[in-house]
C-alpha cells in the first residue's frame, strides 16, 4: 500500500471538513433546545402567574409566542407582556 503525502492531506483536510460539518450542526441543535426548554419554563411560569393573578383579575394566555418570550426573559417578560396587554 503506497501513501504519498498529497494522500494523507487529503484525508486529514477530509477529517477537518467533517469536524466543521459536525461542529455547524450541533450548534443549531443545541440552540433549539434551550429554546425548546425556554419555552416550557416561560409556558410553566405563564401558568403559575394565572393562578396567582387570577385572585386579582390578571391574566396572560398561554401560547407559544408569550411561553418564548416569557422563557427567555423571565420576570421582566411577564411584566413586558401585562404592559403590552395594556396598551393593545
Amino acid at each position: 500500500m503506497d501513501l504519498s503525502v498529497g494522500t494523507l492531506l487529503a484525508f486529514l483536510a477530509g477529517l477537518v471538513l467533517l469536524y466543521i460539518a459536525g461542529i455547524l450542526l450541533v450548534i443549531p441543535i443545541k440552540f433549539l433546545i434551550k429554546l425548546l426548554l425556554n419555552a416550557i419554563l416561560g409556558g410553566i411560569l405563564l401558568f403559575v402567574f394565572n393562578l396567582i393573578g387570577g385572585l386579582f383579575g390578571l391574566s396572560i394566555a398561554i401560547n407559544p409566542f408569550n411561553a418564548v418570550i416569557v422563557g427567555i426573559l423571565g420576570i421582566p417578560g411577564v411584566i413586558l407582556l401585562l404592559i403590552l396587554q395594556v396598551i393593545l
